[in-house]
């Protein structure tokens, strides 16, 4: 796909979920290496990696990690993969082996139950101008 930028890892995420807003300010606070760009499942760039990928927009509504050229992956192996990266205890957890069925239980759990629990906004995040590149 062009137009991405080189040697980055992108997140699609749910852009209207105040769960993923707060998980997307987390990972930028701990992206010490800058691995990471962002991008809503709902932004038309979104929908094109979607489509690029294979995946099918209607059935996915979490994180998707896209490492372009290389591989994909979504759900819990995603989280786990992203956390690998961080410069924060959480890296530890992509140690754990939570992928899988068990993983995705877990995530597919608080996945449904994310906007009972944590809201919902209206639109998706505006990134202030110290964000926006970080933001395809």
């Amino acid at each position: 796909m062009e137009n991405l930028p080189i040697a980055k890892k992108i997140i699609l995420f749910d852009g209207v979920c105040n769960l993923c807003d707060n998980s997307v300010q987390f990972i930028i606070k701990h992206d010490d290496k800058d691995v990471f760009r962002f991008a809503s499942l709902q932004s038309e760039i979104g929908q094109q990696i979607l489509k690029h990928i294979g995946v099918d927009p209607t059935k996915v509504d979490s994180i998707v990690l896209y490492v372009p050229g290389v591989a994909y992956y979504l759900k819990a192996e995603a989280a786990m993969q992203i956390s690998s990266e961080l410069n924060s205890w959480h890296r530890f957890l992509s140690y754990l082996s939570f992928t899988g069925s068990i993983g995705n239980f877990v995530y597919d759990y608080i996945a449904k139950n994310r906007y009972k629990w944590y809201g919902k906004k209206e639109e998706c995040l505006i990134p202030t101008a110290a964000l926006k590149e970080k933001f395809l």
